[in-house]
């Protein structure tokens, strides 16, 4: 789910990143946090990788939380937060490690590693909500094996990796039910990603999407071999695949997500939806 979309929705601004922010003051320049800010880092998981140089972790992601909660100070900041909505999508990228990981899977069996994820994530959501924050947007991870990169191994979905998202969803289903029952204040939506996802590749017409496995940008079989890079092919409309690339969804796809956060059933949303959850 893409929060410059769910901005789109909520009638906000797309919120900046931290960094963007952290430049402007600087060099003096006038900033406003109260209007949202975007720390999330491409490529990040739940866990902390050493190798994974190039994102910020959730740790520290949540480490520049608490430093602009602690710059604009506490009176000004608690009721603001309190009705202020956190998006959360994170956790796909410690799957694909796990796959891409045999001392991962030597370790771990897929239920341990489904329990770690959600007990480490819960770790982190408490510091948040230690912060000030009340109303969270969580997204459950979604049929990952049917991404391309996976696919490329033989067309279909492999269901292992798919299995997995499905363990970690149900463990994160129920940490956040323990933790709201824990923690005095707590409102959130679970989008359930997996099932929407699913529905889309089942019935892509009604969706408006003629291609469910290939990337729209990338080279080779699927448009998997290689990433979106300069050099690779680019479909002629990005609109009608529900993958942009060899893992990510397109902006089309994207906004089905959100749709569905905003104005779905309980079939997709629990335990209420976007909408409910902004009128708390």
């Amino acid at each position: 789910m893409n929060d410059c979309v769910a901005a789109e929705k909520f009638g906000l601004p797309t919120p900046p990143p931290y960094f963007s922010l952290l430049s402007k003051v600087k060099n003096k320049e006038k900033v406003v946090f109260m209007d949202g800010v975007s720390f999330a880092s491409g490529g990040a998981g739940i866990f902390d990788r050493k190798y994974n140089v190039q994102s910020i972790s959730l740790r520290k992601q949540v480490d520049y939380y608490s430093q602009v909660h602690q710059q604009i100070g506490a009176p000004t900041l608690e009721k603001h937060l309190s009705k202020s909505i956190f998006l959360v999508v994170i956790g796909s990228n410690d799957i694909f490690g796990y796959f891409n990981s045999k001392d991962l899977q030597h370790k771990s069996t897929r239920q341990q590693y489904a329990d770690s994820m959600a007990a480490s994530l819960r770790v982190h959501l408490q510091r948040v909500y230690n912060y000030g924050a009340r109303k969270f947007v969580f997204a459950g991870t979604g049929a990952l094996g049917c991404c391309p990169a996976f696919r490329l191994q033989n067309i279909e979905c492999v269901e292992e990796a798919n299995l997995l998202s499905v363990r970690y969803n149900d463990v994160l289903k129920k940490m956040l039910k323990e933790w709201q029952l824990q923690n005095k204040g707590i409102s959130y939506t679970y989008l359930d990603t997996y099932s929407a996802i699913l529905d889309m590749f089942h019935n892509p017409t009604f969706y408006g999407f003629a291609d469910v496995k290939a990337a729209c940008c990338g080279l080779d079989n699927l448009n998997a071999r290689v990433p979106c890079l300069p050099i690779s092919n680019v479909c002629p409309n990005r609109k009608d695949h529900i993958f942009r690339d060899l893992y990510h969804p397109t902006e089309a796809a994207a906004r089905i997500f959100v749709d569905k956060s905003f104005h779905g059933s309980s079939k997709y949303t629990s335990p209420i939806n976007m909408r409910q959850l902004l009128e708390v």
